[in-house]
C-alpha cells in the first residue's frame, strides 16, 4: 500500500510548527469555519422528522467490518441500538481519515462521527463530544527480533524498548491526522530529546499500521492500548507493553449546534452503561482474543479478503445471468438462509435459497441442500419474476418488486399493486407506495376487497425482507469491491 511520507522532523520547534499546521487543517480559517457551521441547523428533531441518522465511522477490525456476511463492530453494534432507540434508520458512511470525518460532520453530510476519537482541547474547538465511551492510554507498538522465541528472557528484554526515553533519535510512524502525532511531539518535549516522526497517509487504519509493524514494514507505531492488545493477540511477535501517555477519554463527535442530539446520546449512553449490554459489546471486540484470531484467519473476513460467503462464485454466476450486482444477490441469499445450505424453515422451505418441495421439483432440484442446485433454481425463479415486472421502468424498484414476490408470491404483490392504485399511490414504485399497501393486506377490510384475488398475506414479511436485503447490500458495498465485467472494463478504457 502506497504511503505518503513527509520530511522527517528533527527539531522540536519544527514538530510544533507542523502540529500547528495540522491543527489548522482540521479547522481551516476560523471565520470560514464559523460561517459554514452556522448554515448547518440539523439536530435531533430534524433527524426524527426525516427518520434517518447519518453516521460516519472507520473501517477497521474493531469499529465496522464484515464477517461471514454479517456487518459487525463495536461502533456498529452500538449505533444499531442507538438508532433503534431513536426509532430511525441508520445510514453509515466510511472513512479512515479523521480530516474527512470532521469535514463531513461540519458540512452537515453526517450527524455524528462514531469513531474512537480521543478528546483533546484542540478538537473541542472544532466539534462537540459525547460523554466518554471508555478510557484508554497510548502504547508503543514494537516488533520483537526474528528469532525472539529462541532468545533467553534477558536477551529478549535487551532487544526491546522499555522506556519512552529510549526513543530519542529513533523514528516512530503514525498518521498525521491522529492524536498519536501530537502525543509524540509532547513526549519529545517532556524527555528533552528528538523523536523523529514518519507520517503516514490518513487512509491507513490503526490496525493496518500495527500490521505494518508486525510485517517489518515500519519500526514503531503508537496505538490505544485496547486496540494494540487485541492486535497483539494475533501477532505474538509484537510487544505493546510500554505506555507513552496517561489515561485519555475516547468519545464520539457531534456538531456543536446539535445540542439535543448530544443530550439524547449522553442519556442513552448512561442507560447503556448502567446495564450489561454495553460491557458485553466492549468485551466482544476488545477482550475476546479467540474470536479476533478466528476472524483474522478466516477467508470470510472483509479486512483480509474480498469474500462474503463460501458460495460467492455460485452467487456471482447467478447475479451475472440477472445482470444484478452480485453483492445485492449475496445480501438476498443471506436473508434467506444466512448461507446455511442445511437450514429448514418451519414451513418446510430448505436450502440456501429456501426452496419449497414442490418448487424444487418443478425446477429439477433433487437435493435442496446442494448450494449449486439451490442457487441455480433460485436464479431461474428470480428471472421469471423479473420478467413479469417488465413494465416497472426503474431497475432498482423492479428488483424490489422481484424480491418481494420471491418472498411472498407474485399474486400477493400484484394484489398490493392494485390496492395501491385504488388508494392513489404509485403502483410502479415499491418504496413508500406498494410496500405500504402490502402491509394492509394483513387486515380483513383490505384483503376481502373484491379486487384482491389472493387474500391474506402477512405483509410485514415482504416489507421487512426487501428493506433488510437492501440495508445489508449497503453494508456489503462498504467492504466488498464490485467486480467489473470485461465489457464494463472495456467501456472504461
Amino acid at each position: 500500500m502506497a504511503r505518503i511520507r513527509h520530511k522527517r522532523l528533527f527539531l522540536i520547534t519544527s514538530i510544533l510548527a507542523t502540529l500547528l499546521c495540522f491543527s489548522c487543517s482540521f479547522s481551516g480559517d476560523k471565520n470560514a469555519k464559523k460561517d459554514r457551521k452556522e448554515h448547518v441547523k440539523r439536530d435531533l428533531a430534524n433527524i426524527k422528522e426525516e427518520g434517518v441518522l447519518r453516521v460516519i465511522t472507520s473501517y477497521s477490525s474493531t469499529s465496522y467490518f464484515l464477517y461471514r456476511g454479517q456487518p459487525m463492530g463495536y461502533e456498529y453494534d452500538l449505533l444499531k441500538r442507538f438508532a433503534k432507540h431513536l426509532d430511525v434508520k441508520l445510514e453509515i458512511s466510511v472513512s479512515n481519515d479523521i480530516d474527512v470525518m470532521f469535514q463531513q460532520l461540519n458540512e452537515g453530510k453526517v450527524d455524528m462521527i462514531a469513531h474512537a476519537i480521543t478528546i483533546t482541547n484542540s478538537r473541542k474547538e472544532i466539534v462537540a463530544f459525547s460523554d466518554y465511551l471508555y478510557l484508554t492510554h497510548q502504547v508503543l507498538v514494537q516488533r520483537k527480533p526474528e528469532n525472539w522465541r529462541k532468545l533467553s528472557w534477558s536477551a529478549l528484554q535487551a532487544s526491546l524498548i522499555h522506556d519512552p526515553i529510549e526513543l530519542i533519535g529513533d523514528t516512530v510512524s503514525v498518521t498525521a491526522t491522529s492524536s498519536y502525532m501530537a502525543r509524540l511531539a509532547n513526549l519529545s518535549e517532556e524527555i528533552g530529546g528528538v523523536i523523529h516522526i514518519d507520517t503516514l497517509t490518513g487512509e491507513l487504519s490503526t490496525d493496518r499500521i500495527i500490521e505494518m509493524v508486525a510485517n517489518g514494514e515500519i519500526k514503531y507505531t503508537v496505538a490505544d492500548d485496547n486496540i494494540a492488545n487485541i492486535s497483539a493477540s494475533y501477532y505474538p511477535e509484537l510487544d505493546v507493553r510500554v505506555p507513552i501517555s496517561f489515561s485519555q477519554r475516547v468519545a464520539w463527535a457531534l456538531r456543536p449546534q446539535s445540542a439535543e442530539l448530544q443530550q439524547e446520546l449522553n442519556s442513552w449512553l448512561k442507560t447503556m452503561k448502567d446495564g450489561v449490554a454495553y460491557y458485553a459489546i466492549y468485551n466482544k471486540y476488545f477482550k475476546n482474543t479467540r474470536d479476533f484470531r478466528r476472524r483474522e484467519n478466516s477467508e470470510l473476513y472483509s479486512l483480509n479478503h474480498n469474500n462474503i460467503s463460501p458460495y460467492d462464485d455460485l452467487i456471482k454466476a447467478g447475479a451475472d445471468s440477472l445482470a444484478w450486482d452480485w453483492r445485492l444477490m449475496a445480501a438476498m441469499v443471506f436473508q434467506e438462509s444466512k448461507f446455511n445450505p442445511d437450514l429448514e424453515s418451519w414451513a418446510g422451505a430448505k436450502g440456501i435459497m429456501q426452496l419449497m418441495p414442490r418448487t424444487a421439483e418443478r425446477f429439477g432440484v433433487t437435493d435442496r441442500s446442494d448450494p449449486k442446485q439451490s442457487i441455480r433454481a433460485g436464479t431461474e425463479i428470480l428471472k421469471l419474476l423479473w420478467n413479469r415486472f417488465e413494465e416497472i421502468p426503474d431497475s432498482i424498484q423492479r428488483i424490489k418488486f422481484t424480491m418481494a414476490a420471491y418472498n411472498c408470491g407474485y399474486g400477493h404483490v400484484a394484489d398490493a399493486r392494485n390496492l395501491a392504485l385504488e388508494e392513489g399511490l404509485d403502483m410502479y414504485r415499491w418504496d413508500e407506495n406498494v410496500e405500504e399497501s402490502i402491509l394492509k393486506l394483513s387486515y380483513p377490510e383490505f384483503y376481502n376487497k373484491s379486487n384482491i384475488q389472493y387474500g391474506y398475506v402477512r405483509g410485514v414479511e415482504p416489507y421487512t425482507y426487501v428493506r433488510q436485503v437492501f440495508d445489508r447490500f449497503a453494508n456489503y458495498s462498504h467492504f466488498i469491491e464490485k467486480e467489473v465485467s470485461e465489457e464494463e472494463a472495456f467501456v472504461k478504457k
